[in-house]
């Protein structure tokens, strides 16, 4: 006979915990629903761009933070060395990481802990220009003295970033800030991992300090340079029309070129497409374009931008995909839409009925970063079209006080979409949306910075006595405050950040899988 008191299938559930009963009150007024640390701290960060929000300035929302990396550095400092991985790795969020970082590094210092220091520091570092911005963190949070285990860390991370043609590419903004390559040098003793890096070093410091030194034997990158610097724009133009390869063998970027010969030329764009980095060729689209260049080099351009493994190496934000469309030549809308599919990549297929709804609330407006045009309203606009596009039967809606249906076609353009189909809807009424709009659908899917408005019986759970407790209810937190719209629960999962990491989650999720945090994700 079979037993009979087996053990009960596993509750569906996500990372992102907090109350099932309202302690406190969001922004707008309505009831607010606060998290563990862990998850107060995920969502803090991965949708930190280091701007003011609506609700809080950057200053604001670090000062939140800190506490809250302080005690969970101190009680699993594992999670936060992981966690500083997957944040300046797989999320591709920089300031943030650093932030997190230094200030684990601090607690745990001051607490007198031993251990993960070290391995804290170096994880965020992964750009050659990054040991110097996060001793400039240290330096302005902490004073000038730096413990050995912060410099060991950092020191770590400049034996494996500095190169040639990282110092060559990353040393003007170094130099311009308040803590150069040369400050990094000194003040962490890197050991030189080999001669060439020791010839490196030793230009580095002999640059520091306008000496006059010269260039070492195995230092061919700098020797190609220096051969440049020493030629005309016109002797330059001829040398790479002849052999484009002296550009990489030089280390030239874009920006480089045009230092030595001046507004770039059809043929210079031409020699430097092939071996320009993602992110450039991206955000160089119309300049190519001017130029005049040939439509050979525009089709190479185009495959470049829909390649999707060069996609994926560039970890670039959807909502970068969105920019550039808004702002390129028509010739690369399509394969900017191809871009922007790869991108969204972890966006399922959805079976049967889902309810999408995306916050075109006024907080949701503010920019993402200080010098870009895109904000968290794009973002939720890009996740809903591609989540509709992708679904079997999706009911997609745009959310303010007020409400409405975005209609679709199954063919349409994720792109076009979310440029041309949204709103400007005013406060954040989500209970009036989901009592609107909820129709006995499989799902609800929400794409919000969950600041519901308070205004009388919508000041509650916005799903409460509307969407039965086993329908599930996905929500994607776009902005990170600390008290959110929903209320834990069996059926209840919340999601965060401005890429599609964990999208891929919605049916293991509702197929009884018990997700952990992304970097614990079996790829």
């Amino acid at each position: 006979m079979a037993r009979l008191n087996t053990p009960a299938a596993p509750r569906p559930r996500t990372p992102i915990t907090g109350e099932s009963n309202a302690s406190g009150s969001t922004h707008n007024g309505g009831a607010g629903y606060l998290r563990d640390e862990k998850s107060e701290l995920f969502l803090g960060a991965v949708s930190n761009l280091n701007e003011n929000t609506a609700y809080e300035s950057a200053e604001v929302r670090a000062d939140r933070l800190r506490p809250l990396i302080a005690r969970v550095a101190l009680s699993d400092p594992r999670w936060v060395v992981e966690f500083v991985a997957w944040l300046r790795g797989s999320a591709n969020l920089r300031s943030v990481a650093v932030l997190v970082a230094a200030e684990a590094a601090h607690s745990r210092l001051e607490a007198g802990s031993a251990g993960h220091t070290r391995q804290i520091v170096r994880s965020p570092l992964q750009r050659a220009d990054e040991p110097g911005e996060f001793l400039a963190y240290w330096v302005s949070r902490f004073g000038r003295n730096v413990p050995k285990p912060v410099k060991r860390g950092i020191a770590d991370a400049a034996r494996d970033l500095y190169s040639e043609r990282s110092w060559l590419k990353w040393r003007g903004r170094g130099d311009a800030g308040s803590i150069s390559m040369l400050d990094v040098l000194n003040l962490t003793h890197p050991k030189p991992k080999d001669g060439r890096q020791s010839q490196l070093f030793a230009q580095i410091v002999a640059h520091g300090y306008n000496r006059e030194a010269e260039l070492g034997s195995e230092l061919s990158v700098l020797r190609a340079r220096e051969t440049f610097s020493k030629l005309t724009a016109s002797q330059i133009r001829t040398a790479i029309s002849a052999d484009a390869q002296k550009l990489a063998d030089a280390g030239l970027t874009h920006e480089a070129l045009a230092g030595f010969v001046g507004k770039l030329e059809a043929p210079d764009w031409e020699a430097l497409i092939p071996t320009m980095g993602y992110m450039a060729l991206r955000m160089n689209l119309s300049r190519i374009v001017e130029a005049g260049v040939s439509s050979k080099t525009i089709h190479l351009v185009s495959k470049r931008l829909a390649d999707p493994d060069e996609v994926a190496r560039s970890r670039q934000m959807p909502v970068q995909f969105l920019a550039a469309y808004r702002n390129a030549p028509i010739q690369f809308h399509w394969p900017l839409e191809q871009a922007m599919n790869h991108s969204l990549e972890r966006v399922p297929a959805l079976p049967g009925r889902t309810l999408i709804l995306v916050d075109r609330s006024g907080s949701m407006w503010n920019s993402l970063s200080e010098r870009g045009t895109l904000n968290r309203a794009d973002a939720a606009a890009v996740f809903g079209s591609a989540l509709a596009l992708r679904a079997e039967d999706a009911t997609l809606v745009e959310f303010g006080t007020k409400s409405n249906e975005v209609k679709f076609r199954k063919s349409g353009s994720v792109l076009h979409m979310s440029t041309h189909e949204f709103g400007n809807l005013g406060g954040t009424n989500t209970r009036d949306a989901v009592q609107r709009w909820f129709d006995g659908h499989d799902r609800v899917i929400n794409l919000t910075d969950e600041q519901s408005g308070g205004w009388g019986f919508y000041a509650k759970d916005p799903y409460e006595g509307i969407v039965p407790e086993k329908t599930p209810v996905f929500t994607w937190n776009l902005a990170g405050y600390q008290h959110g719209e929903v209320a834990t629960g069996k059926h209840r999962h919340t999601f965060g950040g401005l890429s599609d990491i964990g999208f891929d989650l919605i049916r293991p999720i509702e197929s009884g899988f018990i997700a952990g945090w992304p970097w614990e994700q079996t790829p």
